[in-house]
């Protein structure tokens, strides 16, 4: 028989790396103990890098930058273990060109770390958002069809359901809780994706974001937009193990969401 190992992913948007490094960042890696640690808006192009932040023993690191944009988006992954294959470029120059997405291909998964877009600042970058979903869960679908097992995490920048923001009709008309966002999330459970923060605390209000206005944090006035989703075998054959937020670590204004799993 063999022995199975526990994997400990963790998922969060630093809202710039540069900044969070000022914020007892590497403590909080510590404490969080990831064994996979994906984080969204670092904010960094590649000449900006520095020795805090790689090489970072004992991980791997990816990255992939805007380059359309300096300061802007950006996503990285450091993993002890060491994927298959990774892709940070996937032929759309729309997309690849902020930094969006890095995928990682693992012996018994795929694994997607995302920051998806932002769509309060136009109806142009709305729109760009809705379609950044469909490409995606259209090319999500595709490695499903080759009988992949996914998980997909990072920030989606939308609250799925009134329990997973604070004031849920003041924001109904605001990019981030508008219907035609959280009919995407909608499709996702309809194709089989689980929210895995979801699953195992159906009727938990917990936030995973907080505005820097109003003292939003101090008084929990938040909202869930970071997750695991996973697709259902994963669910179904046991290897997902727990979900959880950690409301405790600070350093930005999201904060880090983890998932266990055992393969």
């Amino acid at each position: 028989m063999t022995e199975k190992t526990e994997l400990r992913l963790i998922s969060w948007n630093v809202n710039g790396f540069r900044a969070v490094l000022k914020k007892d960042f590497l403590d909080s890696v510590k404490a969080l103990d990831p064994d996979i640690l994906m984080l969204q808006e670092t904010k960094l192009q590649e000449d900006q890098r520095t020795e805090e932040m790689t090489p970072f023993p004992p991980y791997n690191d990816f990255w992939a930058y805007s380059t359309v944009k300096k300061g802007y988006s950006g996503t990285v992954a450091y993993s002890k273990p060491v994927p298959e294959k990774v892709i940070t470029e996937f032929g759309r120059p729309e997309y690849d060109g902020e930094g969006r997405i890095i995928q990682m291909d693992y012996d018994r998964f795929t694994l997607f770390n995302i920051y998806f877009p932002n769509g309060q600042m136009s109806d142009e970058r709305l729109q760009y958002k809705l379609d950044f979903y469909d490409w995606f869960l259209d090319y999500a679908q595709g490695l499903r069809d080759e009988g992949k097992s996914l998980i997909i995490t990072g920030d989606f920048n939308t609250a799925h359901n009134e329990i997973d923001l604070k004031n849920p009709k003041p924001n109904s008309k605001r990019s981030g809780f508008l219907r035609i966002e959280r009919d995407v999330l909608d499709r996702m459970t309809d194709m089989g994706y689980v929210d895995t923060f979801r699953h195992f605390h159906p009727d938990t209000v917990k936030y995973s974001w907080w505005s820097y206005r109003f003292n939003a944090r101090k008084n929990n006035a938040g909202w869930r937009i970071d997750y695991f989703f996973v697709t259902g075998d994963l669910i179904e054959n046991g290897v997902v193990r727990e979900a959880f937020i950690d409301n405790e670590i600070f350093g930005s204004d999201h904060c880090p969401v983890g998932l266990v799993i055992e393969i």
